[in-house]
């Protein structure tokens, strides 16, 4: 089949979780053998910042203004059999009303910030990318909340079926490496500056680098003020190329996972960090949140946070050898569920219940959790070798 995403951005990563989540998941589609077509706006800091900038997945159509690019919009639009607008795609209100014109057989909104979306639609009812009134005409919400959220979805704002749909990561990219002495430390964090994360930054990871200032850190996001002050054996690396990804997290003897506050509120919303980081073999320290524990066991996968003690504790009483269990059955957890394989069967499946009516679920029945979304995978993926690796 044919899809057209109209997205954020699949060329860069720079400051942006989309990029990464669109790459894993398209790439999974077109080795199914689905043709993409994806529409990107041209802005400064992602043009300055490209990780990526010809996808061989994909087509990408960069363009500077919505109407110099509308024309090629409406012809792929009456071509494609799954049009996907995503969550703060910069015309996205101008790209759905054009979906709803062209009416491809199925139309889907993909939102990578449901809480921030839902919250939005309630108080004003519209976000900057959506409004209220789109959401009945769409055949597919696609959720990167699962829970509780998927059923406000259909019931308050009359989506005809909210579907989880979460991050994923590609095996072979992400993967356990080689030490990288560039990247050792006893605690890395990876994630772009945001107001409401920087108080759990600086309980979880700054604060434990002052009390234990033998030991070095690494903090690897864009966008921090300049007035950050770092303590000495804190490393901040402004913008670290999704190739490095998996060097850094197999050379941190731990890597810490903080949450955005509406995501923390809505729960049941994994970071895309959070699955490449367990999918390197990374013993992961993470803030909690309702659903948690449906990706992951606490205490067995993943090791959850408190306050500074705890991160003081993990990095002064564990063994290293403690710590490479952890992350080792953390990595099978992923492989198991969240490759880019699966989602890519999950999405697969759900477009195939919007054309094959008899097989829609019940009204009131949203996919709402994980492991009902699972079953969603037509083939399991097997355990590849690289678990054997470790």
């Amino acid at each position: 089949m044919k899809l057209v995403v109209f997205g954020l951005s699949i060329t860069s990563t720079w400051g942006n979780g989309h990029g990464t989540t669109y790459r894993a998941l398209l790439q999974a589609l077109h080795a199914r053998g689905h043709e993409i077509v994806f529409f990107e706006k041209n802005v400064e800091w992602y043009a300055s910042n490209r990780d990526l900038p010809k996808p061989d997945f994909c087509e990408v159509r960069l363009y500077d203004h919505w109407n110099e690019v509308l024309p090629s919009a409406r012809r792929q639009l009456r071509e494609a059999d799954v049009a996907v607008v995503g969550s703060y795609f910069p015309d996205s209100m101008a790209a759905i009303d054009e979906m709803m014109d062209a009416n491809p057989p199925v139309k889907a909104f993909y939102d990578i910030d449901t809480p921030i979306t839902i919250a939005a639609l309630r108080e004003k009812n519209a976000a900057g990318y959506i409004a209220a009134r789109h959401i009945p005409a769409l055949d597919i919400y696609f959720s990167f909340t699962g829970g509780p959220m998927l059923q406000a979805i259909e019931k308050d704002f009359g989506a005809a079926r909210a579907v989880p749909l979460y991050c994923s990561f590609d095996p072979q990219r992400h993967h356990r490496t080689k030490l990288n002495k560039k990247f050792s430390c006893e605690l890395s964090y990876m994630g772009t500056y945001s107001a409401d994360r920087q108080p759990k930054l600086e309980q979880f990871l700054l604060q434990p680098a002052r009390q234990l200032a033998g030991k070095k850190f690494i903090v690897a996001g864009s966008q921090y003020p300049k007035p950050t002050r770092w303590p000495k054996n804190v490393r901040h690396i402004p913008h670290l190329s999704p190739q490095w990804h998996p060097e850094m997290y197999s050379s941190s003897r731990f890597t810490l996972n903080l949450t955005r506050r509406d995501m923390t509120i809505a729960g049941y919303s994994p970071s895309v960090r959070l699955f490449e980081a367990a999918a390197c073999g990374a013993a992961i320290l993470s803030d909690n949140w309702p659903g948690l524990d449906s990706f992951f066991t606490p205490g067995d996968e993943i090791l959850l946070l408190t306050g500074t003690g705890d991160v003081v504790d993990y990095l002064t009483g564990l063994t290293a050898e403690e710590a490479r269990r952890i992350g080792q059955r953390a990595q099978a957890r992923v492989l198991r569920e969240h490759t880019s394989a699966i989602r890519a069967a999950q999405f697969e499946r759900a477009v195939d219940e919007v054309l094959s009516p008899s097989k829609l679920r019940p009204p009131d029945s949203p996919i709402s959790t994980e492991a009902e979304a699972l079953s969603l995978a037509a083939d399991p993926v097997p355990i590849p070798a690289l678990l054997r690796q470790n």
